[in-house]
């Protein structure tokens, strides 16, 4: 089998995310004896085409957070005119049940390295949203209420970089005692521009962690979900 993982990558700047891709994809297959994992991105002209060339009976796993526009329109075009029309996509990695609970790791993590108590810290989650889709608003909520189950923090605020509420809004007087964990899966474009400058407008005090999809458990994480699928 033929394990296809995509992401969005990079318009601007497309071949750094590549090699990310190619990377991410190479821990995978470590996880996956026997299946050929490859990888590409929307934005990198022709990688998709290119990295399907010469395989069938491919299973695709797409690097987003949420299942919005790129995942049920650009994806299944780009995938047909790729010669790829009957590739099965699985579910994105942001809607995976073990992302919630990555998500819920990272945070009990980022709150024991520094002695504080989830009661006493103010949570802010970044998300990209949409302005012509609900699904990845949705997405980024449901992640906020399975982190509520598992982590009373003081206040959970999400703020978003394409919709309201904007990240700048609900990122504002948190105070020092604070998380911010982006909710995306790689440093690309947002992680490195739109969130510190929302951040910085907002007088944000508190910690920037990584974006969850950067988190080493990933790769691990990806490779059971394309197990489970079958």
């Amino acid at each position: 089998m033929t394990v296809l993982i995509v992401a969005h990558g990079q318009p601007s700047d497309p071949e750094p995310p590549e090699a990310e891709m190619r990377a991410l994809a190479a821990r995978v297959a470590l996880d996956l004896p026997g299946r050929t994992v490859l990888s590409a991105t929307l934005a990198a002209p022709d990688a998709l085409r290119n990295a399907l060339q010469g395989h069938d009976n491919v299973t695709v796993f797409p690097f987003f957070m949420a299942d919005g526009w790129f995942i049920r329109t650009l994806l299944p075009r780009r995938l047909a005119e790729a010669g790829a029309v009957g590739a099965r996509i699985l579910a994105p990695f942001g809607l995976l049940p073990g992302t919630a609970s990555l998500a819920v790791d990272v945070l009990s993590e980022a709150l024991s390295l520094r002695e504080w108590r989830a009661e006493e810290t103010t949570l802010v989650l970044a998300a990209h949203g949409s302005g012509r889709s609900p699904y990845p608003a949705d997405a980024a909520r449901a992640l906020q209420s399975d982190i509520a189950m598992h982590l009373r923090f003081a206040e959970s605020r999400l703020g978003f970089i394409e919709e309201a509420p904007e990240l700048v809004e609900v990122a504002e007087a948190a105070g020092p005692r604070a998380l911010c964990l982006p909710l995306f899966v790689a440093r690309w474009g947002h992680v490195e521009d739109d969130i510190p400058a929302a951040l910085h407008a907002a007088g944000f005090r508190g910690d920037s962690l990584p974006p969850l999809g950067t988190d080493p458990r990933v790769p691990a994480l990806i490779a059971r979900a394309i197990v489970a699928a079958g």
